[in-house]
């Protein structure tokens, strides 16, 4: 199997388990935060999918820099996030088959203007920076599903709001 079709698989799997997730969320939640140094749910579910954009806009590119590159998503509703989710799956599969197979072993580099922050092969920043990151935040959005009393949907596996297929 070669490395695109490997990221294309996870890219497909991630982008579901985070529709799922966006799908359980009530508009009237979108300003709920558990603490107040904690985004609110609406800011937590917008990071997710622009990380998920990431795949288009940030990985191609041998350097990103927060400075220049980086805009938070800023959204009034979850079907906007869905939009921007299925449109960025599009644009996310495109980029990926744009990579040449020996680009994935160059490094890639992720910065804050003259700050470093990381540099890596490109095949481990998507692993890294952006997947790692994703099922990093959606852990927390489940949280706060279980805080706000919704079901929490299984992402790799039932959850407790789920039965056991018998």
């Amino acid at each position: 199997m070669s490395i695109k079709k490997s990221y294309l698989i996870e890219l497909d799997h991630e982008t579901k388990n985070t529709k799922r997730i966006l799908e359980r969320i009530p508009d009237d939640k979108l300003d709920w935060r558990p603490h107040e140094k904690s985004m609110s749910l609406g800011e937590l579910a917008a990071h997710i999918v622009g990380l998920h954009n990431w795949v288009h806009q940030a990985i191609p590119k041998d350097v990103f820099d927060f400075k220049v590159d980086y805009q938070p998503i800023k959204v009034s509703s979850v079907e906007e996030l869905k939009e921007i989710l299925t449109i960025g799956l599009e644009n996310n599969k495109a980029a990926i088959e744009d990579i040449k197979e020996e680009d994935w072993f160059k490094d890639w580099v992720l910065q804050s203007g003259d700050y470093l922050i990381a540099r890596l092969p490109r095949a481990g920043a998507i692993r890294f920076i952006v997947n790692n990151h994703i099922v990093h935040h959606r852990g927390q959005l489940t949280v706060y599903l279980r805080l706000l009393d919704i079901a929490v949907p299984g992402l790799y596996g039932p959850s407790a709001d789920e039965a056991m297929p018998s």
